[in-house]
């Protein structure tokens, strides 16, 4: 057992005076105001002999090409081992878009504009190439600085402290993908049907939690780790770090603007922070292709999920649950074991039939038969499956499998696990389900961006989200990242062994 040091760091991440290239969907969107700041946050944690270095960001992705460019700008005598560098997203689609910024191989638009007649042309729904614009590589250099600097300062801020753990329950996550009686499933689908069956999966409305202080009990920082993207406000257009920028918001306002908040998404590739059994429509999502409602049913329920006011309700329910916790803390930590590892494993890729590809090719072509004008979002995702099919298709003919970074961690008798998915909730259940540790923290979107990974039962289903091209690789693969996960969590705590009930008159 040894003292445990504690440091946490907090860098902006607001280009100021620019707007930005917002990301995450279909449609075109160039950032207007600042609703709610965005930012990068660091807590370096050091015990013994090891460490970890953890940077979650207000983006809807870290790939694996921005972690290694984090890497490789740290200076070399940073301190620390510069592969326990972690940085994950909180996936607002609210946030700054940058080069780079999925690992995925599908190209849906390469495929689109390779295919496409010379006389047609797409056309983006807002087109602005004005020098106050940051994106691309100018805005991926931008992040690398950011991130890099809120790691050092975390790094340097390192003082002995404590921690406590917490739990909390809050609804903010719950599943966005309907099933109907035919067998087939739709993100977003319409429950107003009489051919609507389900739910595909449930929710986890569980919120681990951790809180740090200083050797005088103060409190330094907030980890809560939330199964729901923060995406309430995905199809507005400016800049916001969602609801989790709300929860920290909140908790520096009752706390002090010094406290620490790291805002960590749990597996959710399948949650939403949407009721689609009592949907609440609203105009800002009228460019989703995937959102089509004929006719809308009012119903008394939360206020709309896409608007400011159903996001500050999601921040206020995960906040409450936060201070209620911290109300509750008599056990402070100061003395525990830290072990990290930063484990690659290779994964396979989800392969398509040449009949599939075939059919594929032909689609398209029939698309374009017929298509007397140019094109836009819209066409683009009509034609996605059919993209990411031909994609893959090329792909899979000199690969097999890619390598991903995940990292698992025990501190004292929690565990942290990491994978870089839009996971969908069931891997996460079933890995927390059956880890030794007394608590686990699960956070997706971590160290690279390879997209969805749906279950068996939604490839099935199929649609946005478990299509072939939504992700990099499918339910077989997701399979061997909760075994292995599991492998290399309960080995670390395999002294902690489960209570047998055997005998037990319970």
């Amino acid at each position: 057992m040894s003292n445990i040091k504690i440091g946490w760091s907090e860098v902006s991440i607001v280009p100021e005076g620019r707007r930005v290239d917002l990301v995450g969907q279909f449609y075109e969107r160039i950032s207007g105001e600042v609703e709610t700041p965005i930012a990068v946050s660091a807590l370096a944690m050091e015990c013994g002999d090891d460490h970890f270095v953890f940077v979650a960001c207000d983006l809807t992705s870290t790939s694996r090409s921005l972690l290694e460019a984090v890497r490789a700008y740290l200076p070399e005598n940073c301190g620390f081992d510069k592969e326990k560098l972690i940085i994950s997203a909180i996936h607002s689609h609210t946030t700054v878009g940058y080069a780079q910024r999925t690992d995925s191989f599908a190209g849906y638009r390469e495929v689109l504009d390779a295919m496409k007649p010379a006389h047609v042309n797409y056309v983006p729904l807002v087109h602005d190439d004005s020098a106050d614009i940051i994106r691309d590589e100018e805005a991926r250099q931008f992040l690398v600085e950011r991130i890099a600097k809120a790691a050092c300062e975390a790094w340097a801020n390192r003082a002995e402290g404590s921690y406590a753990c917490g739990f909390g329950r809050a609804a903010v996550g719950l599943c966005r993908r309907v099933c109907y009686d035919d067998g087939s499933a739709k993100m977003w689908g319409d429950s107003n049907s009489a051919n609507f069956t389900e739910l595909e999966s449930g929710n986890d409305s569980g919120i681990e939690l951790m809180f740090t202080y200083d050797t005088n009990k103060k409190l330094t920082g907030v980890i809560a780790n939330v199964a729901c993207p923060a995406q309430v406000l995905e199809h507005q257009s400016f800049i916001s770090s969602d609801y989790m920028g709300k929860v920290r918001r909140n908790i520096q306002e009752k706390y002090g603007k010094d406290v620490g908040f790291l805002g960590l998404i749990s597996p959710a590739g399948d949650m939403c922070p949407r009721d689609l059994v009592r949907w609440v429509d609203s105009p800002v999502c009228k460019n989703d292709p995937n959102i089509s409602r004929e006719k809308v049913i009012e119903r008394r329920a939360d206020p709309s999920m896409f608007d400011i006011k159903g996001c500050e309700l999601a921040a206020k329910r995960v906040t409450n649950e936060i201070f209620w916790a911290l109300d509750d803390v008599t056990e402070y930590i100061t003395e525990t074991e830290l072990e990290h590892k930063n484990i690659k494993m290779d994964m396979p890729v989800r392969r398509v039939t040449i009949e599939e590809y075939n059919n594929a090719v032909k689609a398209i072509k029939d698309f374009f038969e017929k298509c007397d004008s140019d094109i836009n979002y819209e066409d683009n995702a009509k034609l996605q499956i059919h993209n990411g099919i031909i994609s893959r298709y090329e792909y899979q003919k000199t690969h097999d499998i890619y390598d991903i970074e995940i990292h698992v961690m025990k501190l004292g008798d929690v565990a942290f696990a990491t994978n870089p998915y839009e996971l969908f909730l069931n891997y996460g259940n079933q890995i927390r389900a059956r880890s030794l540790a007394k608590q686990t923290f699960l956070v997706q979107l971590c160290c690279g961006s390879y997209g969805y990974l749906p279950t068996e039962k939604a490839e099935k289903g199929s649609h946005y989200s478990a299509f072939v091209g939504s992700g990099t690789t499918g339910h077989v693969g997701g399979e061997i990242l909760v075994r292995k996960t599991l492998k290399e969590i309960n080995d670390m705590f395999s002294d902690c062994k489960p209570f047998d009930t055997t005998n037990s008159m319970y």
